[in-house]
């Protein structure tokens, strides 16, 4: 498995259910960290050393020949079948082409209008105001990108409905759910209410004194509050 990323770990947890043997190859030092922080990366990385997975962190694949996956770190793996997980890129030529704003997505604003009046942008492609961060966000999960659709619909139409629905995920591992709700890209304190070892936990990641998203395992009904409160959260001044 190359990537240690959510589909990556998932497919790793789905094979080792059928006993397959998993090597997973990953530039990280912690799975998972860059999302969900070092805490929960260590849990997620001990979880999957539990079910038998042998983790190549930070390191690359060089090559592959055959059955031998080569690693830039000098160490060969031997595979009978090479799973690719390593994250995509937004196809935003013709946006380009079209002159419209870029930033590492199409920017559009809150009606998910884009910088051409009348032209409109949703799903993975689309980088529209967070109102809880102040920043633009860009999310790649098919529920953003069915309620983007609805909004950009309905605002073709005349509506001028803003597009602030909190965005969340879920990830299965082995019988461990992560929950997530919310989007934090960066932050500078993480706060654990219960205990992850245990896998009974709430994780707040915020910045400058705001709380930007929630992990949870096992505690749905905090997950939902969680949501909830941050549908309802002021805009910051």
């Amino acid at each position: 498995m190359i990537g240690a990323s959510f589909i990556g770990l998932e497919v790793a947890s789905a094979l080792r259910a059928r006993d397959i043997e998993v090597d997973v190859v990953a530039p990280d030092a912690r799975p998972m960290e860059r999302v969900l922080g070092p805490q929960l990366g260590d849990f997620v990385r001990a979880l999957h050393e539990e079910h038998g997975v042998r983790f190549h962190l930070e390191d690359t694949v060089k090559a592959i020949d055959g059955t031998r996956v080569m690693l830039k770190g000098g160490q060969a793996l031997d595979a009978d079948l090479v799973v690719v997980g390593v994250g995509v890129h937004p196809r935003i030529e013709l946006a380009q082409a079209s002159g419209l704003a870029l930033d590492r997505g199409v920017l559009v604003n809150s009606f998910l209008e884009t910088s051409a009046a009348g032209v409109y942008a949703a799903g993975d492609i689309a980088r529209w105001p967070d109102r809880h961060s102040g920043e633009p966000m860009r999310v790649e999960h098919w529920v953003v990108a069915l309620r983007q659709g609805q909004t950009a619909a309905r605002n073709m139409l005349g509506a001028r409905e803003a597009f602030d629905a909190v965005p969340f995920f879920w990830s299965q591992h082995y019988d461990v759910p992560i929950n997530y709700v919310g989007h934090a890209e960066r932050w500078d304190r993480i706060d654990v209410d219960g205990d992850i070892q245990a896998r009974d936990c709430v994780v707040r990641y915020q910045r400058g004194g705001r709380v930007l998203a929630v992990a949870s395992i096992f505690r749905d009904i905090d997950s939902l509050k969680a949501e909830l409160t941050l549908e309802q959260q002021a805009v910051p001044a």
